[in-house]
């Protein structure tokens, strides 16, 4: 495949299974709490790359380390815990929604804090995707008025924290494997993530005969390996070969596969949200169309 197919390759699998990621949480928490979901995803993804992909790290020098730290806590560590608790009172399809304000985000940090330019493609590209985003938070609103949307402020947050991740890996790490940057991110969270469970209740309430908890792990340990290692590395290779607001415009593309995922599971949408779907495609096409 010649750069442009291996682009749009790694965004379409993105899309899937990080748009399948949001149902997994929230299957997971009917067995675990919020804390529990962050910090088990953490140890399970940092146990499954330290497996298969220890010898990456050799290729981290001591200059990467600094901005390895800073990928690891704004691109994983924080949003795990905010998009858990958000989950706990929005729908899985409106979170997944409300993560596209992550591509606004990339390109309006990158040009403040990170110096990147934009084209007016890409800009009129992110505002278009905007309005398909407000279009299905608005109607998702009115379909489902009993939900706690203060929650939403939690993944606009998590969408910053993605923004500065996406950014830093485009201009410090460039020169380093995608592997190699995803398991130092996970190497670091280990051990936080195991500090703390531990201050939960996980390790003295736990019983395998609790059906309930063990069904919550075996969706937790399909988040974490496929939705969290595997796509954490397809991700960063992907900023490598294209940009970060491209990238980033995955999130665009993530609630098409969240909001079929969640009607399945009995969450409503209307046929404007799927107009709002339709928008987002349309903004996804001229971020690209910038090169």
């Amino acid at each position: 495949m010649n750069n442009q197919q291996q682009k749009w390759f790694y965004l379409i699998i993105l899309s899937i299974v990080w748009g399948s990621s949001f149902i997994l949480m929230k299957k997971a928490l009917l067995g675990v709490t919020p804390i529990q979901l962050g910090a088990l995803r953490m140890i399970f993804t940092a146990v499954f790359l330290l497996s298969v992909a220890s010898p990456s790290i050799k290729k981290i020098k001591k200059r990467h380390w600094k901005y390895i730290v800073y990928t690891a806590l704004a691109g994983t560590f924080i949003p795990s815990f905010l998009f858990a608790f958000a989950i706990t009172s929005i729908d899985s399809s409106i979170v997944s929604i409300l993560n596209s304000f992550t591509p606004f985000n990339t390109l309006i940090f990158g040009a403040i804090v990170f110096g990147f330019a934009f084209k007016k493609a890409q800009l009129y590209g992110i505002l278009i995707g905007l309005v398909g985003t407000l279009i299905l938070i608005l109607k998702g609103a009115d379909v489902n008025p009993n939900q706690n949307y203060w929650y939403a402020l939690l993944i606009i947050v998590a969408s910053v924290g993605y923004a500065f991740n996406a950014n830093i890996v485009k201009k410090y790490l460039d020169d380093l494997d995608a592997l190699a940057i995803t398991t130092g991110n996970f190497l670091l969270l280990i051990i936080p993530a195991i500090i703390v469970l531990s201050f939960t209740d996980f390790f003295t309430t736990f019983d395998v005969k609790n059906e309930n908890l063990m069904h919550s792990l075996g969706y937790l340990a399909i988040l974490s390996v496929v939705g969290t290692g595997v796509a954490k590395t397809i991700y960063n290779k992907l900023v490598h070969i294209s940009n970060p607001v491209f990238s980033s415009s995955v999130t665009y593309i993530i609630p098409i596969v969240a909001i079929f995922w969640g009607m399945l599971d009995g969450e409503k949408l209307s046929l404007i949200q799927v107009l709002g779907g339709v928008i987002i495609l349309l903004g996804v096409y001229f971020v690209n169309k910038a090169k």
